[in-house]
């Protein structure tokens, strides 16, 4: 298949290595017109995975209208916030027929939208039926070493879901495909403000008990809030919940991790984002996700302490204490003390 990714950053340059290895013809699309013409080059992205080299039929440009010519599966990786922009732009240049796959996890601030819904509202009504999105535990790193991986697709639509998790799958990657599309983005989205939580715990040396606490009492928030806004509870359970809530919360290799990481140690938001030098997507979704639970009247007690040490100034200790010193209460909601 012709394959393309929109966004060059450390997850698009994967996802395009991954596309390579399945595929014959694959671009790979950068903001940057001179950005992309070094690395097409150089036959690596220098900036965000250095050493991995590209094979001959992957092609980095910055050219969109080049990027997309004769596409049949679209992956467009770009941070959430700018989704809505690349679409916009590319949305002309579209190939009729082309399947859509948005690889960006987060909730558009503002609007409250998820990515499905921001998509649907700037490609025109013929491309809805091919939209889907991929989540579940994937490190850039891991992926472009082309190290054992498993995602899954989500799509409205068996047919395109399965054409994009076909032309991912192959090599170390196992590809699974489900029709649960807000199930899959709300899981990829929130997981990161709890991978906030867990490495602000681990960065004041609060233990193993706390990070298991938190994984555990998270994934209880977000399946909250999935299953309010129509998800299969199972679908928490799985690649796109459990999965990579678990690698985000607890892998090195997270940025949302390592946000909180700094905050446990006294570093400032500023600092560490510097350092960081990405975009690490919690730190946005902790203010969307959290104005999204309060509209739809769901009760979020991490991912609201987490927005109110990254926007509220609350000292990391104080939000800890608030989280110990809540309520009594059943672990499961349909539950009640006796």
């Amino acid at each position: 298949m012709r394959c393309a990714v929109l966004g060059a950053g450390s997850w698009g340059t994967a996802l395009a290595l991954q596309l390579a290895r399945t595929n014959d013809q694959v671009r790979l699309w950068d903001h940057r017109p001179d950005r992309a013409a070094e690395w097409d080059e150089a036959r690596e992205n220098r900036r965000y995975l250095p050493e991995v080299r590209f094979p001959d039929h992957l092609r980095v440009t910055g050219d969109l209208a080049h990027a997309l010519d004769g596409v049949e599966v679209l992956l467009e990786v770009v941070p959430s916030q700018t989704v809505r922009a690349v679409m916009t732009d590319a949305a002309p240049m579209l190939p009729q027929g082309a399947a859509v796959c948005c690889a960006s996890k987060g909730i558009e601030t503002g609007s409250l939208m998820t990515m499905n819904e921001v998509l649907e509202e700037v490609l025109p009504e013929r491309y809805h039926p091919s939209l889907t999105f991929l989540a579940g535990p994937s490190f850039a790193k891991e992926v472009a070493r082309g190290l054992p991986t498993a995602v899954v697709v989500a799509g409205h639509h068996k047919a395109p879901a399965d054409l994009v998790s076909q032309a991912l799958h192959g090599g170390a990657m196992r590809a699974y495909y489900t029709t649960d599309v807000i199930g899959a983005e709300l899981g990829g989205a929130l997981k990161n403000i709890i991978a906030i939580a867990c490495g602000v715990a681990d960065g004041m040396g609060a233990g193993l008990n706390a990070r298991a606490a938190l994984i555990t009492r998270g994934l209880a928030e977000i399946t909250r809030l999935a299953v309010a806004r129509g998800a299969n509870p199972l679908t928490l359970s799985g690649l796109a919940g459990m999965g990579d809530l678990v690698l985000t919360c607890t892998g090195d290799l997270s940025r949302n991790r390592r946000v909180g990481l700094g905050l446990g140690q006294g570093k400032t938001l500023e600092t560490i984002l510097e350092e960081l030098g990405q975009v690490a997507e919690g730190v946005v979704t902790a203010k969307s996700g959290r104005a999204l639970a309060l509209r739809e009247g769901i009760e979020m007690p991490i991912s609201e302490e987490i927005y109110q040490m990254l926007y509220q100034d609350k000292p990391v200790a104080a939000a800890l204490m608030a989280l110990m010193g809540r309520t009594r209460k059943a672990e499961r909601d349909d539950e009640r003390v006796g």
